[in-house]
C-alpha cells in the first residue's frame, strides 16, 4: 500500500512540474505574440514563412524517407514509358555509319593490305527456338559495332549448303559476309602469303563463366581476324560490356546501349534487326494474304500458352489490351494481330473483342500458298508443348506479321511473359515505328495468379522481367499491365531491380559480387580480373 501511494504522489508532482513548464511556455508565446503585433504586417507574414518552412520541411523528411519496400511490375514498368525514339535514332545513325564504313560493299573492294588488317564478329545459329537464335546473330551485329569490325553471318551445315540459319524465310542483309567469301578473299589478298596473316577465329563463351573474357579483357585490342562470341542466346551478353573493367570496353559499350542506370535506353535490337532481317518473298506473301492489302495492323497481342487453357491469363490480357486500346484512343476500329502458340484461343479472343477490334491472325491450315519445301523446318513432336502445334515455318509468318503492329505490342502468357520471341517482335515494330507518327509501348499482362511471389517466377535470363525479379517485387499483386522495356536490362541499377539467390550465385563465377539489391563490387571484381589468366580457344582456317 505504501508502494501504490508512493507512486500516486509522485505522478502527482510529476504533473504539477509539467503543469509549471506548460505555463511559463504559454506566457512567452503570449509575450512573442504581443511583440510581433506592434510590429507592421510583414511580420506576420515571416510568422506564416517559418510555419511553412517547417512543414515543407516536414514534408520533404517524410518523402525521402522510402515508404515502399518493394514495387508491382505496373509500378516498375512507369519508367519505360515511352523515352526511347531519340536515343534509337541515335542508335540508329551509328548502326548506319558502322555499315557504310565495315559493309561489305566497301570491304571486299579494299586494297590487299587495309583488307588483310581488317576484323571480324561472326554470327553462328543453329535452327532452334527462333528468339534464342536470333539474338546470337543480333549480339554478334551489337559486337562488331562496339569492336569496329565487319560482321560474318555463318552459314549452317545440317540443311542445303549455302543456306544461312532460317534462310528459307528470313533474308539477311547484304552488308554482311559469309565465312566462304571471308575466306576466299582472304586467299585472294595473299593475307597469308603476302603479309603472313593467318585467318585465325577467337572463340569467347559466354555461357562458360571460366571461359569468358566478356568482363575482364579489352577486346577492342584483340587482334586476331575473327572473333565468335558463343552461345549469346538473350539480351544480356552484349550488355555485360557495360561493367568491363577497361575504359574503352565501357565506353563502346555506353555509346551502343547507353548508361546501364538509364531507363530511357535505345532499341538496340531492334535497330540492328531493322537492317539486318526482312522476310524472304514466300513470307510476305502470307503476311499480306493476312492483311488482304488492307492497312498494318495497330496492336500484337502475343499469348504464349504452352498449350495450356488458363482463364485467367487470357482474361488478364485481354483486360490489359482493352486498357491499351483505351489510352492510345483510336477513334477507329483498331486492327489487332494474335499469335500464339495455342490456336484454340482464337476464337475465345475474337468473341471478346469484336465489338472493340478486327482480330486477324494467320490461318496457316487455310493459307494455299508454299513456304516450306522439303528441306525446310518440320515440327519437332517433342517441342509441340513449347512451340505449338504449327509448323516451325508458322513462327515466322507470325512474327514478321506481329511486327508490323504500328502502336503496341501486349505479352501475355501462361507461365513465360515477355520471353526471347516477343521481345524481338517489340523490338522490330518499335524500330518500324521510330520517326513516324505514333508513339509504340511495349506491354507485359500478367495474372494475379502470376505474381502472387512477385517476379520469382521469372527466373530465366532470356526473360524481360528477370532483374526485377529479386526482393523488391511486391507478393499477392492483383492483374497488371505492365509498360515494358524493349532493351531488357542486363544489370541491376535500376530503382527497383534486384536480383535472386540465383543470381546472385550464378554471377559470382564471373567475378562478380552482387549485393541484396544488384549493386556490384567494382574493385572486388578489378582484384577478380587482375589475379586471372586470359583465357581463349583458337582456330585456324588458312
Amino acid at each position: 500500500m505504501r508502494w501504490l501511494l508512493f507512486g500516486r504522489s509522485r505522478r502527482k508532482t510529476a504533473s504539477l512540474h509539467c503543469l509549471l513548464i506548460a505555463s511559463a511556455t504559454f506566457t512567452g508565446i503570449g509575450i512573442l505574440l504581443l511583440t510581433l503585433r506592434s510590429l507592421d504586417d510583414p511580420s506576420v507574414s515571416t510568422a506564416q514563412n517559418l510555419t511553412e518552412t517547417v512543414t515543407q520541411q516536414a514534408e520533404q523528411s517524410q518523402t525521402s524517407t522510402p515508404s515502399k519496400r518493394c514495387a508491382t511490375v505496373e509500378e516498375m514498368g512507369d519508367e519505360f514509358r515511352g523515352g526511347f525514339v531519340q536515343q534509337s535514332l541515335r542508335v540508329r545513325d551509328i548502326i548506319r555509319r558502322h555499315s557504310d564504313v565495315n559493309g561489305a560493299a566497301r570491304v571486299r573492294s579494299l586494297p590487299p593490305e587495309e583488307f588483310c588488317r581488317q576484323g571480324f564478329v561472326i554470327a553462328k545459329a543453329s535452327e532452334a527456338g527462333f528468339g534464342n537464335e536470333m539474338y546470337k546473330i543480333l549480339t554478334a551485329a551489337a559486337l562488331s559495332v562496339m569492336l569496329n569490325r565487319s560482321l560474318i553471318i555463318g552459314q549452317t551445315r545440317h540443311i542445303v549448303l549455302g543456306k544461312y540459319p532460317f534462310g528459307e524465310y528470313i533474308s539477311y542483309t547484304s552488308t554482311a559476309f559469309s565465312l566462304n567469301e571471308v575466306k576466299h578473299l582472304w586467299r585472294r589478298n595473299g593475307c597469308l602469303t603476302t603479309y603472313g596473316r593467318h585467318l585465325v577465329i577467337r572463340i569467347d563463351d559466354f555461357q562458360k563463366p571460366l571461359k569468358t573474357n566478356v568482363l575482364c579483357s579489352n577486346w577492342i585490342e584483340w587482334q586476331e581476324p575473327i572473333i565468335w562470341f558463343q552461345n549469346t542466346t538473350d539480351a544480356v551478353a552484349a550488355q555485360f560490356f557495360l561493367k568491363n573493367v577497361h575504359v574503352e570496353m565501357r565506353k563502346a559499350a555506353s555509346e551502343l546501349f547507353g548508361p546501364a542506370q538509364d531507363h530511357n535506353r535505345p532499341n538496340v535490337f531492334g535497330e540492328l534487326m531493322r537492317i539486318l532481317i526482312s522476310p524472304t518473298e514466300k513470307v510476305k506473301q502470307a503476311v499480306d494474304s493476312v492483311l488482304s492489302g488492307g492497312s498494318d495492323p495497330d496492336i500484337t497481342l502475343h499469348m504464349r500458352m504452352l498449350m495450356n487453357r488458363s482463364v485467367r491469363a487470357l482474361q488478364a490480357a485481354l483486360d490489359c489490351t482493352k486498357k491499351v486500346m483505351q489510352n492510345i484512343e483510336f477513334g477507329y476500329r483498331p486492327k489487332l494481330v494474335l499469335v500464339s502458340d495455342t490456336p484454340s484461343l482464337v476464337d475465345d479472343v475474337k468473341s471478346n473483342f469484336d465489338r472493340f477490334a478486327e482480330v486477324v491472325h494467320f490461318n496457316y491450315e487455310s493459307f494455299e500458298g508454299e513456304i516450306s519445301d522439303q528441306n525446310g523446318l518440320h515440327s519437332l513432336d517433342f517441342r509441340t508443348k513449347d512451340w505449338g502445334p504449327a509448323p516451325r515455318w508458322v513462327a515466322f509468318v507470325d512474327f514478321f506479321l506481329a511486327s508490323r503492329a504500328r502502336h503496341a505490342v501486349v505479352s501475355g502468357a501462361h507461365r513465360r511473359v515477355g520471353t526471347t520471341y516477343v521481345q524481338l517482335i517489340a523490338a522490330l515494330a518499335a524500330a518500324n515505328s521510330a520517326g513516324g507518327n505514333s508513339s509504340f509501348s511495349f506491354f507485359s499482362s500478367f495474372q494475379s495468379s502470376l505474381v502472387s511471389e512477385g517476379l520469382s517466377s521469372q527466373v530465366g535470363w532470356g526473360h524481360v522481367w528477370n532483374r526485377f525479379s529479386g526482393p523488391l517485387s511486391c507478393g499477392n499483386q492483383t492483374s497488371q499491365c505492365a509498360y515494358t522495356p524493349l532493351l531488357p536490362p542486363a544489370w541491376w541499377d535500376g530503382m527497383w531491380q534486384s536480383p535472386t539467390r540465383r543470381d546472385i550465385r550464378r554471377m559470382e563465377g564471373y567475378g562478380i559480387q552482387l549485393s541484396g539489391f544488384g549493386t556490384v563490387d567494382e574493385d572486388q571484381l578489378a582484384s577478380f580480373c587482375s589475379s586471372r589468366k586470359e583465357v581463349g580457344k583458337f582456330i585456324t582456317l588458312v
